[in-house]
């Protein structure tokens, strides 16, 4: 029993020299034949952990927006379209909530003497939201709740808005006309310069004016967006149950009037969607896989023609097939794993570039190098078997018969 182990043992060694020998032999062959292997492995590889990597980034991001806050849209009803500051004022009231930011858009032609901009991205927003983010402004003083109360034509402006209209100027005091109203500048802050992913999320407007200001500009007294911020410790899923049933009761029980949203629901989504878009996009990179081990089935299907007369003589000699065969299998084998080794490296090192690139972490993504090398490992014994049987299948005296 232990000198038939040794004896496959001693042949499975004799088995892998040869197929490295032969590798070694066909340098150029043996290189085109695993590019196909290296190509597949390499872009699934970069796929999936590129793609690791930007849903790392954007749950970092949502978390980052989103901690204990939900964000609503009211899409009205017939007799309702909106939210008053007074329904907006019975929601902060509840223990629940500690405090609300109306999201109040509008693009306007902005002008300062001969300077004009149009399409500028204009918000509305009241005091809190600048009690929340107390280091947002950079120079002079935020909105407050006297602007929120007064309608006042004050604004605060982005650096890009300062760059653009007060370069080498002093901004504060300054009037700035939006939509042909002018703005008296009282502060500016530094937009969100983070770049990647995250500040298709984050980024700032380029001015922000008293929100119930943006309503008498909109002609409107209705906010149909808002942020709810919840008091420390509150659950969400159960604050957002209390908001809904107090905004039943504001439209009057009528469905599809709103909808609530938290960054934890909308974070799930996104998961999901970017684990679709990575296995599909590794599903369409594998096709290289499978196109690298037609070319292992060729290039293997070409050495057992060439290697006839080896083949004849060793079966001559005693080799039983199946011998013949663990040695074709082997050398797919080691041709596969070499360029799936090859391919995870240069994988990894493009993901890590294009994580650079487009500003998100890199994540080393295990199960993607499993994945790679497996798959590579499976092409190889797959796509050589077919050529490894027809070696040991060969009649000893036709292979002869070609010396």
């Amino acid at each position: 029993m232990l000198k038939s182990l040794r004896a496959t043992l001693v042949m499975l060694h004799e088995c892998v020299v040869m197929s490295i020998d032969n590798i070694r032999g066909n340098k150029v062959r043996s290189f085109l034949t695993l590019l196909g292997i290296l190509i597949g492995v390499a872009a699934v590889i970069t796929l999936i952990s590129t793609v690791s990597g930007v849903s790392g980034s954007l749950a970092s991001s949502f978390s980052s927006m989103g901690v204990g806050t939900l964000t609503v849209t009211v899409t009205g009803s017939d007799l309702k379209s909106g939210m008053t500051p007074e329904d907006l004022s019975r929601l902060t009231a509840l223990d629940e909530v500690k405090g609300l930011v109306p999201n109040v858009s509008l693009n306007g032609r902005v002008s300062y003497g001969k300077t004009v901009e149009t399409n500028v991205a204009v918000s509305g927003k009241n005091a809190f939201y600048f009690d929340m983010n107390e280091d947002l402004i950079v120079h002079g003083r935020a909105l407050n709740f006297i602007d929120d109360d007064n309608n006042s034509y004050v604004c605060v402006i982005s650096q890009e808005m300062v760059d653009t209209f007060f370069f080498g100027v002093n901004p504060l005091g300054e009037t700035l006309y939006v939509s042909g109203l002018p703005f008296t500048v009282v502060g500016c802050y530094e937009e969100d310069s983070g770049g990647g992913i995250a500040s298709i999320f984050s980024g700032s407007p380029n001015i922000m004016i008293p929100y119930t200001t943006a309503l008498k500009i909109n002609n409107t007294n209705e906010v149909n967006s808002f942020t709810v911020y919840l008091a420390d410790g509150v659950d969400s899923t159960a604050a957002a149950s209390t908001i809904e049933d107090l905004m039943d009761v504001i439209f009057d029980f009528e469905e599809d009037c709103f909808t609530v949203t938290s960054m934890a629901s909308i974070e799930e989504t996104m998961n999901t969607m970017l684990g679709m878009m990575s296995t599909l996009l590794a599903g369409i990179a594998s096709i290289a896989l499978v196109v690298g081990g037609i070319g292992i089935m060729n290039m293997m299907l070409t050495t057992v023609t060439e290697r006839t007369t080896e083949i004849g003589l060793k079966k001559a000699l005693g080799a039983i097939p199946w011998q013949i065969q663990a040695q074709f299998l082997i050398e797919s084998f080691l041709l596969s794993m070499l360029g799936g080794l090859i391919g995870v490296v240069f994988g990894l090192l493009l993901s890590y570039a294009l994580c650079r690139v487009l500003g998100t972490s890199f994540v080393l993504n295990g199960g993607a190098i499993a994945l790679g090398v497996g798959f590579s490992a499976a092409v190889g014994i797959v796509f050589g078997w077919v050529p490894a049987r027809k070696a040991s299948r060969l009649n000893p005296i036709d292979a002869l018969r070609s010396i």
